[in-house]
């Protein structure tokens, strides 16, 4: 039988990791007021990283992939439940998520969330494009080259007399 944390603890632990990452957010936003590029910098990230563990069920893809295609049968062999086949293999890759189980029958089944990869590549874009839009506004144009050589010094003041 599939283990119970194979169904449901990817959502569960999803949950408990956005709320766990809303309180510093939220304590992050309200003390330091960072422009909306930078929030939505961090939102982005914060979503590829929770798409990311999701959908890879929290490590059960790379240490036992075999636990999330079949149920294991007491002479070892692995079967699908509703059509009775056997597995003959999988195949785990990182990026881009993807785990897929492969039966005796022909037909391969993909065991990722179908809404894990979406939402990594889209957390991964707005990251990027906010990073961009932070770098465009904190070197306007001519910054950069200024920067390289030193001011010229303020004229002098002319003398005051006094009154």
């Amino acid at each position: 039988m599939v283990s119970l944390f194979a169904i449901f603890g990817p959502p569960v632990v999803t949950v408990f990791l956005v709320a766990f990452g809303a309180v510093p957010y939220g304590l992050w936003v309200t003390k330091k007021k960072p422009s909306w590029p930078a929030r939505w910098a961090v939102l982005g990230v914060g979503a590829a990283i929770v798409a990311y563990g999701a959908g890879t069920d929290y490590g059960l893809a790379f240490t036992n992939p075999l636990d999330l295609c079949a149920d294991k049968m007491p002479d070892g062999t692995r079967w699908q439940s509703p059509g009775h086949y056997s597995l003959t293999s999988v195949n785990v890759d990182g990026f881009p998520l993807s785990v897929n189980c492969h039966w005796t029958s022909g037909y391969s089944t993909e065991v990722v969330w179908p809404w894990a990869s979406p939402l990594l590549y889209a957390g991964l874009a707005c990251s990027l494009v906010c990073c961009a839009l932070l770098l465009r506004d904190r070197y306007p144009r001519g910054a950069v080259t200024s920067r390289r050589t030193p001011p010229p010094p303020p004229p002098p003041r002319p003398p005051t007399s006094p009154r």
